[in-house]
């Protein structure tokens, strides 16, 4: 229920009120409330875990492999046209939430393609793929449901599980098998969650075993396909896909519009019944303005390019395993990519903080992953294989974080 707002003089200023017997006046304590904060700082400072925030220039001369833009699509003309026509037609803003004046034409249009090109029967866009993990987790369980959640979700689904009623299992790291064991102690509703493509080093879930696991205690399946749309599957038709799994009742995507599809904004694909659901109940997508029409444009025409040119997603796939080969072949310990992120391990926090440095330093950017982001307090780079690199480009790379790693220098 909407509270009304309060009268003015509610919060109008209040004499102080009378010390009590035994007690001085009030005292002045302004700015006292956040002290601790300092404290804290300086724990983040000795443990190297400083993050800091650096505008990116329009125009950069860094060779980008930290950004999610799997396919080059952010800056392509047609997705740049399509997010531009849309801001001139619908405006700048959504204006409202989608249930007030927050939808468009052009986010049914996008809901429907979207579905369609991932084999789903039904979509709902929101404004990021937080909220969407948020709200398929939030209103698909309640007090008496149990989530299982693999170790190694991401920050989304976690806050989901949290932010839920329900009671959560975190179970080992892509373990079927102990998701198995969770669901068979437990009687009742029950919902596994997984990312098919994990952030941190790239693996991929073994969701054929994940969902066989489910389907034999009756439990629903909800799967983060973040970083598997637009690189896994047929045309990058996302991993569920790939898995044979899109479409089927038991199952829900999740889906951001702001890695392969270069735009912003997210989306949860699966039966219509959830759809509809969630349009019903889930306070992310109820609560949130819409998303703005020249984000739902730039996806929709990055959806319709991919769809013209699926060699794309091969292409991504093609970039992540030649970085890793060079790079353990170059006697660097790199994970194995299974979709387009490629994971390089650093000593600590600090030499992995070094080592991005001196990657920029020397016109190549890369990611850096330090604890508290990663779930095994093990530091490293993130590399991301952009379809769009060229094989000159990742000799460049390779030769700029191999020349630049900390045993080397």
């Amino acid at each position: 229920m909407l509270q009304d707002s309060a009268p003015p003089q509610v919060h109008d200023a209040l004499p102080a009120p009378p010390a009590l017997p035994g007690q001085g006046a009030p005292r002045d304590v302004r700015g006292a409330a956040f002290d601790w904060i300092d404290a804290a700082g300086a724990e983040r400072r000795r443990a190297g875990l400083v993050r800091t925030l650096r505008p990116r220039p329009a125009e950069s001369p860094l060779l980008d492999l930290a950004s999610n833009d799997y396919l080059g699509l952010a800056r392509h003309p047609e997705v740049t046209r399509g997010a531009a026509q849309a801001a001139h037609r619908w405006g700048a803003g959504a204006t409202g939430s989608r249930l007030v004046t927050g939808s468009t034409e052009l986010h049914a249009r996008l809901e429907h393609e979207l579905a369609e090109f991932c084999g789903f029967e039904a979509a709902l866009v929101l404004s990021s793929g937080y909220a969407a993990n948020l709200a398929a987790v939030t209103a698909l369980t309640s007090d008496g449901t149990l989530i299982v959640s693999d170790a190694g979700n991401h920050a989304s689904l976690i806050d989901g599980c949290r932010l839920s009623r329900a009671r959560t299992a975190v179970v080992p790291h892509a373990g079927p098998e102990a998701v198995r064991t969770a669901l068979a102690g437990h009687d009742g509703r029950a919902l596994a969650v997984t990312d098919s493509v994990f952030s941190v080093d790239g693996d991929a879930a073994p969701l054929p075993a994940l969902a066989e696991a489910c389907r034999a205690y009756g439990a629903g399946l909800v799967v983060d396909d973040a970083h598997g749309l637009g690189v896994l599957g047929e045309g990058g038709r996302g991993a569920l896909s790939a898995a044979r799994l899109a479409g089927d009742g038991d199952v829900v995507a999740t889906v951001t519009l702001s890695k392969s599809l270069g735009s912003q904004g997210g989306a949860v694909l699966g039966p219509a019944r959830v759809i509809e659901h969630l349009v019903n109940t889930a306070r992310s997508f109820i609560f949130d303005t819409g998303l703005a029409p020249a984000a739902v444009g730039g996806a929709l025409a990055a959806l319709r390019l991919l769809r013209r040119e699926p060699q794309r997603a091969a292409r991504a796939g093609e970039v992540a395993r030649a970085l890793h080969g060079r790079l353990t072949a170059a006697g660097l310990t790199a994970v194995r990519p299974d979709a387009a992120v490629v994971s390089v391990r650093a000593p600590s926090p600090e030499q992995a903080v070094r080592w991005a440095a001196d990657c920029r330093e020397a016109s190549l950017q890369v990611g850096c992953f330090r604890p508290p982001s990663v779930p095994d307090g093990i530091s490293r780079l993130r590399l991301t294989a952009r379809a769009d690199l060229t094989d000159a480009q990742i000799d460049e790379a390779v030769g700029t974080i191999v020349a630049t790693a900390p045993d080397r220098r």
